[in-house]
């Protein structure tokens, strides 16, 4: 069930299209000052924002959208306008079902459980979905993920699972951890990838609403925006 509104602060449409425009204008600067030449995406996340919203910020330029919950997003996934569409939650095992011939990847991958399924429920679809290695970069408690110090065993892991593609790091800082957590997380995804010999390894995942020029810095290519294009919203 999509979580209760209680208080409506939603942006007008003209006040998502100047978030986007700030929002790219930003990423080109930070881009711009760590000498970035490569490409950085912009996700909508789209938790409880209604599709006309949605629609209103693919029609702007957005073409990747990321999903929280799974019953959250087969209630709205006709109502969307073409777009990419990621799956960014917490996920459990018996929800891949319902997912895996919907989206093109999956972020919050933090367990060989979880991937060997997504893997058993690809081939069932004649498929490779695409996966991230979700970090927990601040050892935070209260955060699912891998440690930093397992990821190397885990990635070579899930890597070898045949209807996976292992594609790169996702991550949460924490709020307070300043800058040192995406510069340790920037480490850790080009060590990886110098040793997947080859494979697609190219995609980190990590910036939000509130800090997302710092990860551009720190070599995000993909930001997640929710609130800082859609607005501030409080729910049940």
């Amino acid at each position: 069930m999509m979580e209760k509104l209680l208080s409506n602060s939603e942006t007008s449409f003209e006040d998502i299209r100047e978030n986007y425009a700030r929002i790219s204008q930003n990423i080109d600067d930070a881009m711009r000052a760590s000498g970035r030449t490569d490409k950085v995406r912009i996700m909508a996340v789209t938790k409880t924002v209604s599709p006309e919203r949605i629609n209103f910020a693919v029609g702007l330029g957005i073409d990747l959208l990321g999903e929280n919950r799974v019953q959250e997003f087969m209630e709205k996934r006709e109502s969307y306008a073409p777009a990419e569409i990621h799956f960014i939650g917490g996920l459990q095992t018996n929800q891949v079902k319902y997912i895996i011939d919907k989206v093109s990847m999956i972020h919050s991958v933090d367990s060989l459980h979880l991937a060997e399924e997504i893997s058993r429920r690809a081939q069932q679809h004649g498929l490779v979905m695409d996966i991230l290695a979700e970090i927990n970069i601040g050892g935070e408690d209260t955060k699912g993920g891998i440690s930093p110090q397992e990821a190397e065993e885990f990635c070579k892991r899930v890597s070898e699972l045949e209807e996976v593609r292992l594609r790169g790091l996702m991550t949460i800082p924490p709020p307070d951890c300043g800058e040192k957590c995406f510069s340790d997380m920037q480490e850790l995804f080009g060590r990886m990838r110098s040793e997947m010999n080859g494979l697609p390894f190219d995609t980190l995942s990590m910036g939000m609403s509130g800090d997302y020029a710092t990860a551009v810095r720190y070599g995000a290519t993909i930001v997640r925006i929710g609130s800082g294009l859609f607005g501030y919203r409080k729910y049940l």
